[in-house]
């Protein structure tokens, strides 16, 4: 049997991210990688993986896979994300916890309505060949992944070992925070000076949403628009993820993973690094808030995100096995779904 997951159904925009390929911007190769790496990590902590393992990453919506290999355990990271063993009666798992799925299972992936990115780890990671040190997807320039785009019906995505390990599945222990309402921290500048009070006063006492016209590369923000002092055109410079670059059209456009390395419009602010994985879940439509604070605060908050995450993957426990049926469970809610919800 090949080891593999087959590609029943791609979804919208489905492709193999890690954390992308830093130390080539200087060359105009964008460092790419997952819109949230806070969850792509902690699905391959889920299934054992190096916490920087190739994931898929699932946008809006989901895929439809097969397994092509003797086992295969998996997990999914993502708020609200959920997926869904067979078709007539479908077994539902709910993101944080793994897996081990046997050859020939099917299942759907469901990003659900939170989150605009949920994240598909499998044990040995998914073995495609690196560019530039990394997996990562770049559609634009067709390089990583799967043929360097996303993927279509019948792919069949190569995994790093032909089955499960034999050991427990592992879930978290709490679910993290839902960030859907949280403010986003941003460091005015580099070139705030190009900006008017108004503007800037607009940026951080205002509401943005995020525009239908919203890609890996970035999200233009609806909302006020913000005005330049004396004009929207500088020297090109270099471009940090997280940018919010100001055109000529007065509407900010808040860069993400696919950004162009280097660009000629003034950047009014620049989201701190910690806020990156809340900026890569927000959905078209989205409310977006944005607050300002100073670059100490910005590294603390780095370092604060660090440690949940290490509590959190710190903190991972055995899924518990079914001993039989709970009987207390089974008689005291509705017996059609007791019958499967009852089991301790």
């Amino acid at each position: 049997m090949s080891v593999g997951l087959e590609v029943l159904a791609p979804g919208l925009h489905t492709t193999v991210q890690d954390l992308g390929r830093p130390g080539y911007q200087a060359i105009g190769v964008p460092v790419s990688g997952a819109l949230d790496g806070f969850s792509l990590r902690l699905a391959n902590a889920l299934v054992g993986n190096p916490l920087a393992s190739p994931a898929l990453e699932i946008l809006l919506s989901g895929p439809t896979l097969e397994v092509a290999a003797d086992t295969a355990r998996v997990a999914l990271a993502g708020v609200g994300a959920s997926l869904a063993i067979g078709a007539e009666q479908p077994r539902v798992i709910a993101a944080g916890q793994s897996i081990t799925l046997q050859g020939g299972e099917v299942f759907q992936i469901f990003p659900g309505d939170q989150s605009a990115c949920c994240y598909l780890g499998v044990e040995g990671g998914i073995a495609v060949p690196l560019v530039l040190g990394s997996a990562s997807t770049y559609v634009r320039a067709a390089i990583g992944g799967i043929e360097g785009r996303a993927l279509r019906r019948g792919d069949v995505l190569p995994l790093g070992v032909a089955c499960a390990s034999a050991r427990a599945e592992l879930r978290l222990r709490s679910l993290p925070p839902v960030t859907g309402d949280q403010p986003i921290r941003v460091v005015l500048g580099p070139q705030q000076e190009c900006f008017t009070r108004a503007a800037i006063a607009a940026l951080l006492g205002r509401e943005f949403r995020v525009s239908p016209a919203a890609d890996r590369m970035g999200m233009r923000l609806d909302g006020p628009l913000l005005r330049h002092c004396h004009g929207w055109d500088i020297v090109s410079d270099a471009i940090a993820t997280g940018a919010i670059q100001v055109p000529g059209s007065r509407q900010p456009i808040l860069l993400l993973a696919h950004h162009q390395t280097t660009g000629g419009y003034p950047k009014i602010a620049t989201v701190v690094s910690a806020d990156l994985p809340v900026v890569g879940r927000r959905r078209p439509g989205d409310a977006l808030r944005f607050v300002a604070v100073n670059v100490e605060t910005a590294e603390a908050l780095c370092r604060d995100a660090e440690r949940q995450f290490v509590e959190l993957v710190t903190a991972l426990e055995p899924v518990p096995q079914r001993n039989g049926i709970n009987l207390s469970s089974l008689y005291g809610g509705n017996l059609i779904s007791g019958v499967v919800t009852g089991y301790e």
